[in-house]
């Protein structure tokens, strides 16, 4: 094979910083070549950067199949039909259609596809129609498309992005062959992946979010850079992202009087903070009242004014499978006022009370009257709370069931898992024929990984002053040899005789010939993050010896030449993450969790999972 020269390639490296670039991946991935972007939300991966992209593919597919699970390949236009069969169309907000709704143009009837599940449950109704077909898990690494209102931070958040989704299909929940066991190996198999790319991550319970589904768990990359958080318990014993955190029950301070309901005029007065100030009253005192439509009827969610509502909470909380905020017209049928001024007293309309609300005493909220608000409201004496559960966001103060205090943390989601059960299976009527000759919903998984977010997630959490420190894994080299002195024939003759001996023994390397001082060569080799240098020098060479300067700690090796191959195999096979099955680790996502210390840490945990080997 040729030599892999630095002067034949394409790396369009770069000292300066990127002004839109606020992010330290963003700004590393442009200066080193790797992406440049076409409109926002979109880029084109350069070639040292689709060099790591094709890497972190490929052990995903690799793990994909040591899973059992089967690759094929979907469009990424889907018709609008099919997310109308499922509900999403209307639920689904990062939604991409080519045409405006009712328009006759073709391209008024499809979509571009953020996930598949539509796709894949119309290939299972077509052909998985008996028991004896079950379990089947399908898998492919595709371009998605989701309406970002503001794509940012590189390639963290895009419309244009390639993942992996998997989806499995079974005829029981437990047992061989079912659902439960497939998530747990899909749920290792990930462990493995994300151990693999070398990224330090976390898996927590999470929600399920539009895709749906009775359980999931998401894996985590701790960062600055995340705009997911993750909360967890002080003491260790839970962890969940925001959308899942549950929080221990506030205690009832008895701070208040019973004062007596009175009417105020609030004119032009709607929001909390214009309300709380017109008032003179904290926002933590005001009962903030949200409807919203759940399956087509009116809900209405109360929360104190200080906090937020948890729309998948409350969703689970009024056993409906979507909520969505209401439009002016419905909050005007349901409340007889214009936006701002709904209140729980006389609100003839279904509603959940937060548990934070059901211990508040004079209250103020909305009047169910344009322009006005009502104070002295008492939960319990001014309206009957027929449903009390949490339904808010978790915020700083709050803690953890067992009482620990939660602690919030930002972090890259990487990979999520989902028990989807028959969400779609049922809306799709996707049903196949059990063994008593019924007629029977599939029961499916899902299962998805951001492979752009992988590389973005390495960066953030492997990068220094000098660039980015690449895993050995997934570097776009594995080595690069810098030649000094290209003029002195010894040099450039023990350089190349490197390479070739290199790549004979399956090390991805490069050879930077470029005619360059040493530090230049250096600077770029750090930049795009080479794990590995070695330094061919005309002193080194009258002294016997090449360096050998590992990325992530800077150390440098003086060897002979002819012993540069091997030191270089021992550093990659030290430099490589591997994934053994180490003693304490947890087994099941379902139950209680050890560490590897043995601690136990609960059934909702934060742990680095050692993954099956």
């Amino acid at each position: 094979m040729p030599l892999m020269k630095w002067t034949k390639f394409f790396i369009p490296t770069t000292k300066e910083v990127p002004a839109d670039a606020s992010v330290p991946s963003h700004q590393l991935m442009i200066r080193a070549g790797m992406i440049r972007q076409v409109v926002a939300g979109a880029y084109s991966y350069l070639p040292v950067g689709y060099r790591t992209l094709r890497k972190v593919e490929n052990i995903v597919r690799e793990e994909m199949n040591r899973a059992g699970a089967i690759e094929l390949h979907m469009p990424a236009m889907h018709p609008v039909e099919w997310w109308e069969e499922t509900g999403r169309l209307k639920t689904v907000d990062v939604l991409l259609r080519l045409g405006p709704p009712g328009d006759e143009d073709w391209r008024s009837r499809v979509v571009l596809g953020p996930t598949h599940e539509e796709v894949i449950t119309e290939i299972a109704r077509a052909y998985l129609t008996s028991y004896k077909q079950l379990p089947v898990n399908l898998y492919q690494i595709q371009t998605k498309f989701r309406g970002e209102a503001r794509p940012k931070s590189g390639v963290l958040r895009t419309r244009e992005f390639l993942m992996k989704d998997a989806y499995s299909f079974h005829s029981r929940k437990e047992g061989p062959g079912g659902l439960d066991e497939t998530y747990q190996t899909m749920y290792d198999a990930y462990c493995r992946i994300f151990a693999r790319c070398g990224l330090p991550y976390l898996v927590v319970e999470a929600e399920s979010g539009p895709i749906g589904g009775d359980a999931s768990h998401e894996f985590m990359v701790p960062t600055e850079a995340g705009e997911d958080i993750l909360v967890e318990a002080e003491d260790g014993s839970y962890a969940a992202n925001l959308e899942r955190a549950e929080v221990a029950p506030l205690e009832d301070s008895q701070d208040g009087t019973n004062a007596p309901l009175q009417e105020v005029h609030t004119p032009g007065h709607s929001t909390i903070e214009e309300v709380s100030g017109f008032l003179g009253c904290e926002a933590a005192k005001m009962i903030k009242t949200i409807i919203y439509e759940a399956e087509g009827q009116p809900l209405v969610a109360l929360v104190r004014g200080d906090h937020e509502v948890n729309e998948a909470k409350l969703a689970r909380a009024a056993r409906v499978s979507w909520v969505v905020a209401a439009d002016a017209a419905l909050i005007q049928k349901v409340t007889g006022a214009e936006v701002g001024f709904a209140g729980p007293v006389g609100l003839n309309a279904r509603f959940i009370t937060d548990q934070a609300v059901s211990i508040m005493h004079d209250g103020v909220t909305g009047a169910n009257k344009t322009d006005y608000h009502i104070t002295g409201v008492n939960p319990g004496r001014d309206f009957e709370m027929k449903e009390i559960a949490d339904i808010r966001m978790a915020v700083e103060g709050d803690r953890a069931p067992n009482g620990s205090a939660l602690v919030f943390r930002k972090c890259i989601e990487v990979g999520h898992v989902f028990k989807l059960g028959t969400k779609y299976s049922d809306a799709m009527k996707a049903h196949y024929i059990d063994t008593d000759g019924k007629s029977k919903p599939l029961i499916m998984g899902c299962y998805g990984i951001g492979v752009n977010r992988i590389m973005a997630a390495a960066i953030e959490s492997m990068h220094d002053d000098k660039g980015i420190c690449w895993p050995v894994s997934i570097a776009p080299f594995q080595v690069v040899i810098c030649a000094l002195d290209l003029r002195e024939q010894e040099v450039v003759k023990v350089a190349e005789k490197l390479h070739d001996e290199l790549e004979a023994a399956g090390v991805d390397v490069l050879l930077d010939d470029r005619d360059a001082r040493p530090g230049f060569k250096f600077n770029d080799a750090e930049l795009i993050g080479v794990p590995i240098r070695i330094t061919v020098g005309k002193r080194g060479l009258a002294d016997g010896i090449v360096e050998i300067t590992t990325r992530h700690d800077h150390q440098t090796q003086k060897v002979p030449p002819d012993q540069a191959v091997a030191t270089v195999r021992r550093l990659i096979d030290d430099l490589t993450p591997n994934c053994p099955l180490k003693k304490g680790t947890g087994t099941s996502p379902d139950g209680v969790f050890t560490g590897a210390s043995g601690s136990t840490l609960g059934a909702s945990p934060l742990f680095q999972r050692t993954p099956k080997a």
